[in-house]
């Protein structure tokens, strides 16, 4: 059963490896535009050059960063928060003289 299974899989992979390239040399402008080709990159400092030259976008970009910074130091705060409470939950937890009778 296996052998047979994996001759059916050598032929289908033949077959379509013999499509594609009957496709490419009969349809080489559909190929073309259907074959993936990476995306055009920016320039690194791209957006860069677009804060220091235009105003207005350096003024969103300068908004846009004060709102992040202010997210992560409410995030901080309230992780913090939660760790003191629970902190102080173990603090409470733990009676004095449980550590002695322990050892």
């Amino acid at each position: 059963m296996s052998s047979a299974f994996t001759r059916l899989r050598v032929r289908l992979a033949l077959t379509l490896g013999s499509a594609e390239i009957r496709l490419r040399l009969r349809l080489p402008r559909l190929m073309w535009v259907l074959t993936r080709r990476p995306a055009e990159r920016e320039s690194p400092f791209a957006e860069l050059v677009r804060i220091e030259s235009d105003p207005a976008y350096r003024a969103l970009f300068i908004a846009g960063l004060d709102a992040a910074l202010e997210d992560q130091l409410t995030t901080r705060t309230a992780v913090m928060e939660e760790i003191e409470t629970a902190a102080a939950r173990l603090k409470a937890l733990i009676r004095p003289g449980d550590h002695e009778r322990a050892a």
